[in-house]
């Protein structure tokens, strides 16, 4: 046996889980009870991920971003909301009843993209959504700006 396998394998193990953008939560209850753990806000990501054009461009512009990747890791606890059109991309009915509900209290007039910061008790203290003029130190900013708020 290779005697670098597996010093190969946990190389690319960190080196994958490093590209991982935000660690999301698909469970809101889960996620509260983390952001109080880590005394952290929680952002809420409505997305249709599949059909929504701004919420395609945020994904590729702003949370595929290197130094945004590095920021969301540390300062937020992420919260993923997502309503797919295609069928290859249907949640189970489970996570779909959960988002809904989300919906139904966050998101009223099902606005996508649609970007929350709470506080741990599940407070919204900012929201926004794409911004094409903003760049990931934009967003920064602007979720860092929320966060002072909750705190």
């Amino acid at each position: 046996m290779n005697k670098l396998a597996p010093v190969t394998f946990v190389l690319f193990f960190l080196f994958f889980n490093f590209l991982q953008a935000q660690d999301w939560k698909y469970d809101f209850e889960e996620a509260k009870t983390l952001a109080k753990q880590k005394d952290q806000n929680i952002v809420l990501y409505f997305t249709g991920s599949d059909w929504c054009a701004p919420c395609i461009r945020l994904q590729k512009n702003i949370f595929s971003d290197d130094k945004f990747k590095k920021f969301a890791k540390s300062n937020f606890v992420w919260v993923k909301a997502d309503f797919p059109k295609r069928k290859k991309n249907q949640l189970s009915e489970k996570q779909q009843k959960k988002n809904e509900e989300l919906a139904d209290r966050y998101n009223k007039r099902w606005v996508f993209p649609v970007i929350l910061v709470l506080n741990k008790e599940g407070e919204v203290i900012g929201a926004t959504g794409y911004r094409r003029k903003l760049n990931a130190e934009g967003y920064i900013s602007l979720l860092t700006s929320f966060d002072s708020f909750g705190r």
